[in-house]
C-alpha cells in the first residue's frame, strides 16, 4: 500500500483533548458477554484456517520501534486478512488508510488492531514511569493514563504496550525506568491505576485504548542488569515478587499481556506453559490475548529451546502466545502445524477468539475509522499541560537539603543584583528531558530548566550565567574552567547532570551507576568553590552518588520529567510547589552493593538485626556483609525530604491478636491507626507508609513488606488520623507447601516515612 496517499472520510471533525478529572469503574475480570461470544462463534465459523492464522500476525508499519520496520507485502497481507494487528502508525491518515484496506479488502471485513508503545504519553509526554511512581499517587497516574489514551485514540491507536510492571531491584537494568521500582505491592497499585487511565470506564468509548501489561514475566531480574538476560527464580519468589502486579492488572481488566524476552528456570518466557497458560489463564481466568515482544518468537530458536521457526511457533503457540510481533512466524507454520494435528484446531480457535474479543470489546467493528483530527498540538491544551507540570512537581524526589548559613539551601530565594550560575549538560537539553520510550513527544514541545529559570530570574533583577561545562557523556574536559570560573562569579549554583535520555531504557544496561564520564569531575570542581550549590540528578535509575550526597547541601532527583520539567523545577526550586517524591527503589552507595532492595530476607549472621528483632553475631567479622562497605543504601525505599517537617505518632492496632484461620476465611482483619501532623512551618504532603514483618512462619519472610501507603496534605500543625487495613491480601504469603495463606506466627507492624525507621507493635496471629 502507498502510505502517502490521502484517504477522504465522510465524517469531518475536530477533537478536542482535555483532562477530565474521573475515577473509572474497574472493569473487572470480564472482557465480554454472551452476546460478544455469539458473534465471534458466528465469525469463526466463516473462517479458514490461513484467516484464523492471520488474526494472529502483528507486524510494524513504521520505525518507531525496533530493529526493523517493514510491512512484508502490506497491501496483500491486509486485503486477504492476513494481518490481524499493526503498529507503530501514529497519524489518523494512516491508521484509516491501513484500516480500509483491512475493511473494504478482506473477505471477511475484520478490523485491523493499531498499537503504539505509548509509555509516559502519546505527544504529551509526562515523567517517565519511575519518576512518577514517585509521587505514590495512583490518582495522578490514572490521570496520565487517561490524556495518553485520549490523544493516542484520536490518532487510531487503540492499544498501548504499558505498563511495564516488571519488579526491579538492579539499577544497572535500562528498563528499570519504565516501571515503578522494586516493591510488589506498590507496584500493583500503580498497575490498576494505568489499566483504568488507559481503558477508561468503557473499552468501546472511543477516547480508551486497551492496556498491555508486560512483561510476563520475571523480565526485571535480568542476570547482571544485562537486557534480555536470563533469570533463575523460585516459584515461591516468583508468586511473592514478580507475578502480583500482572495479577493486579488483570484483575482491573487489562485486555492483552505481553510474553517476555527473557527465559526463567531455562524455559523461555514466551514458551513457557506454566506462566503463560496454568498461571494466566487457568488460575487467574484471563480472558484477553497474550502478545509475544518484538520477534520474541523467533528468538526461542536462538535461546536454543527450538530447531527453527517452525518448532518456535508451534512451542510458542502451545505455551499461550496467541499473537506473533513481527517475527513472521506463525503465519508461514501455524496453517500447516494445524491442518497436521500438531496443534489443536481448538488451540487456534481459542487464541483468534481472544483476539477477536478485544476487538468487538473496543467496538472496532462498529467504528473502525477515527474521525479526521485537525492539525493541533494538543500539548498547548491547557489542562494537559498543568497536568504534566503537576505530574513532574510530584515525581520529584528531595535527597538532602542541608542548612547554608543557617538555613536549609531550598527552597532558594535569590534578591535582585546577585548571580546564578546554571551549569551542567542538562540544564537546557530538551530532548533529554523526553527520557526513553516517549512516543509521539518532541523536543520542540518542552520547556527546559533554562528556559523556565532565565525569564524568573530576569524579573527579579537577579544575573543568569549558562555553561554546559560538558556533554552529558561526560565525554569532554574542556570547558569545565569556564564552569568553574562562572561559579566563582556568582551566589549561587544550580548543577544539571545525570544521564543523556537514551542511557536508559530498552537495551540500556550500564556496569557503573555513577555520574558518566567527567561529570564527577566536573561536579567537585564547582562545589570546591565553596558556592551553596543545588544538583539537580536527571537519570532513568537511582544513581550512585555517595560523594555528592557528603558535599552537597541540596540534591533534587528529578528523574527524567517530561514536557514541563523546566516549570516545574523553578516552581519547586522556588517553594511554589514542594517535592513530594519519595524513592520507590533503593539508591545504592556503590554497584558493588546491587542487588539493592529494601524488603531482603534476614541472614542467620546479619551484621545489624534490621529491627532488633533477635540476636546479632557478636563477631563482627563473620556476618553477611562487605569489608569495604556499609550493607545500607545510600537513601533507603520510601525516602524523600520535603520543605516541612512530619511527625508520625499514635500507632496502634485494633487487636493484640488475630486468628489466621479467621482471616484466611475473609472473617476478620487488623487495622492499623496513626496520627501524621505537620510539625514543621509550611504546607507538605507525606506519604505515610505501612509496613509489616512476619516471623516463626514455615518459610523466612522479608525484614520488612509494604502493605499500605497514603498521602496526605496537611497545613503547618495540621494533623491527620490515617486507618490501614490487613487482611488475607496483605498477610498471605506462599508458604512451604507452596499454599497462600496465612499462617500462625508473630505479625510486626510499622507506619513510618520510609523503609528505614519506625518502631514495630507486636500482633500475635494464632490458629
Amino acid at each position: 500500500m502507498n502510505r502517502t496517499k490521502i484517504l477522504t472520510l465522510t465524517v469531518v471533525s475536530a477533537v478536542q483533548l482535555a483532562v477530565v478529572p474521573f475515577r473509572a469503574e474497574a472493569q473487572g475480570a470480564s472482557l465480554s458477554t454472551p452476546q460478544t461470544e455469539q458473534k465471534i462463534d458466528a465469525l469463526l465459523a466463516k473462517m479458514t484456517i490461513e484467516e484464523k492464522v492471520g488474526q494472529l500476525n502483528q507486524l510494524s508499519s513504521g520505525s518507531l520501534t525496533g530493529p526493523s520496520s517493514v510491512v512484508r507485502d502490506g497491501d496483500a497481507l491486509i486485503r486477504t486478512g492476513m494481518v490481524g494487528s499493526l503498529f507503530n502508525s501514529v497519524t489518523w491518515k494512516e491508521t484509516n488508510a491501513y484500516q480500509r484496506e483491512s475493511i473494504e479488502g478482506s473477505r471477511l471485513h475484520i478490523p485491523v488492531l493499531f498499537g503504539l508503545d505509548v509509555i509516559h504519553g502519546f505527544r504529551t509526554t509526562f515523567p517517565i514511569p519511575l519518576g512518577l511512581s514517585s509521587s505514590w499517587d495512583t490518582d495522578l497516574v490514572e490521570q496520565t493514563a487517561r490524556v495518553a489514551a485520549q490523544e493516542a485514540s484520536s490518532q487510531g491507536v487503540r492499544w498501548t504496550f504499558s505498563p511495564m510492571v516488571d519488579i526491579a531491584r538492579d539499577p544497572r537494568w535500562g528498563r528499570i525506568a519504565e516501571g515503578a521500582g522494586e516493591d510488589p505491592y506498590l507496584g500493583s497499585a500503580f498497575a490498576r491505576a494505568y489499566v483504568r487511565g488507559y481503558q477508561g470506564r468503557r473499552l468501546d468509548d472511543p477516547s480508551s485504548i486497551v492496556a498491555c501489561a508486560k512483561h510476563f514475566v520475571g523480565y526485571g531480574a535480568a542476570e547482571g542488569g544485562r537486557d534480555y538476560n536470563t533469570t533463575e527464580i523460585s516459584e515461591r519468589t516468583l508468586r511473592d515478587v514478580y507475578l502480583p502486579p500482572f495479577r493486579a492488572a488483570v484483575g482491573e481488566g487489562a485486555g492483552t499481556i505481553m510474553s517476555a524476552f527473557n527465559s526463567i528456570n531455562g524455559v523461555p518466557s514466551s514458551a513457557n506453559a506454566f506462566t503463560l497458560t496454568e498461571v494466566l489463564r487457568n488460575e487467574w481466568k484471563f480472558q484477553g490475548f497474550v502478545d509475544s515482544d518484538w520477534t520474541a518468537v523467533h528468538e526461542i530458536t536462538l535461546h536454543g529451546i527450538a530447531e527453527n521457526d517452525e518448532a518456535a511457533a508451534q512451542k510458542s503457540f502451545l505455551a499461550g502466545v496467541d499473537m506473533d510481533m513481527q517475527s513472521a512466524a506463525y503465519l508461514p507454520h501455524l496453517p500447516d502445524l494445524v491442518k497436521s494435528g500438531r496443534v489443536p484446531v481448538g488451540r487456534l480457535d481459542d487464541a483468534v477468539r481472544r483476539v477477536l474479543r478485544i476487538k468487538f470489546a473496543l467496538g472496532l467493528f462498529e467504528r473502525p475509522y477515527v474521525p479526521e483530527v485537525v492539525d493541533a498540538n494538543p500539548t498547548e491544551v491547557p489542562a494537559s499541560r498543568e497536568l504534566a507540570r503537576r505530574a513532574a512537581e510530584e515525581s520529584f524526589v528531595l535527597l538532602e537539603n542541608r542548612k547554608v548559613a543557617g538555613f536549609p539551601l531550598l527552597p532558594i530565594a535569590p534578591v535582585a543584583g546577585q548571580r546564578v550560575a546554571l551549569i551542567g549538560p542538562l540544564s537546557d537539553s530538551a530532548g533529554d528531558m523526553l527520557g526513553p520510550w516517549s512516543g509521539e513527544g518532541r523536543a520542540s514541545d518542552v520547556v527546559t530548566l533554562r528556559m523556565a529559570l532565565a525569564p524568573r530570574l530576569e524579573r527579579l533583577h537577579v544575573g543568569l550565567t549558562v555553561t554546559q561545562g560538558m556533554n552529558a557523556a561526560g565525554s569532554e574536559t574542556s570547558g569545565i574552567a569556564a564552569a568553574v570560573e562562572a561559579a566563582r562569579q556568582s551566589d549561587l549554583v544550580i548543577l544539571a547532570l545525570g544521564e543523556s535520555g537514551h542511557s536508559s531504557g530498552e537495551a540500556s544496561a550500564r556496569s557503573r551507576i555513577d555520574l558518566p564520564g567527567h561529570q564527577e569531575e566536573l561536579l567537585e570542581a564547582v562545589v570546591a568553590t565553596g558556592k551553596p550549590t543545588v544538583l539537580i540528578l536527571f537519570s532513568g535509575r537511582p544513581l550512585a552518588v555517595e560523594w555528592a550526597s557528603r558535599n552537597v547541601p541540596a540534591i533534587l532527583m528529578a528523574w527524567f520529567p517530561g514536557l514541563q520539567g523546566g516549570p516545574a523545577l523553578v516552581r519547586t526550586l522556588f517553594g511554589e510547589a514542594e517535592p513530594s517524591g519519595r524513592l520507590t527503589v533503593s539508591v545504592p552507595r556503590s554497584v558493588g552493593q546491587v542487588p539493592m532492595y529494601y524488603n531482603r530476607l534476614n541472614t542467620g549472621r546479619p551484621r545489624v538485626d534490621p529491627i532488633g528483632l533477635g540476636s546479632t553475631k557478636s563477631d563482627p567479622y563473620y556476618v553477611s556483609g562487605y569489608i569495604d562497605e556499609l550493607n545500607t543504601p545510600l537513601y533507603p525505599f520510601g525516602y524523600g525530604l520535603g520543605y516541612t517537617t512530619f511527625e508520625i505518632s499514635g500507632v496502634k492496632v485494633s487487636a493484640a491478636s488475630i486468628s489466621a484461620s479467621a482471616v484466611n476465611a475473609g472473617r476478620a482483619q487488623l487495622t492499623v491507626n496513626a496520627n501524621v501532623r505537620n510539625s514543621g512551618t509550611r504546607v507538605g504532603t507525606e506519604t505515610a507508609q505501612l509496613y509489616i514483618r512476619l516471623r516463626g512462619t514455615s518459610v523466612a519472610r522479608p525484614v520488612r513488606e509494604l502493605k499500605g501507603f497514603k498521602r496526605v496534605h496537611l497545613e503547618p500543625g495540621e494533623s491527620s488520623q490515617l486507618a490501614f487495613n490487613l487482611d488475607r491480601e496483605e498477610l498471605s504469603f506462599w508458604n512451604l507447601d507452596m499454599k497462600n495463606v496465612v499462617e500462625q506466627g508473630t505479625l510486626y507492624v510499622w507506619v513510618a516515612s520510609d523503609s528505614s525507621v519506625g518502631d514495630p507493635l507486636r500482633v500475635d496471629i494464632t490458629e
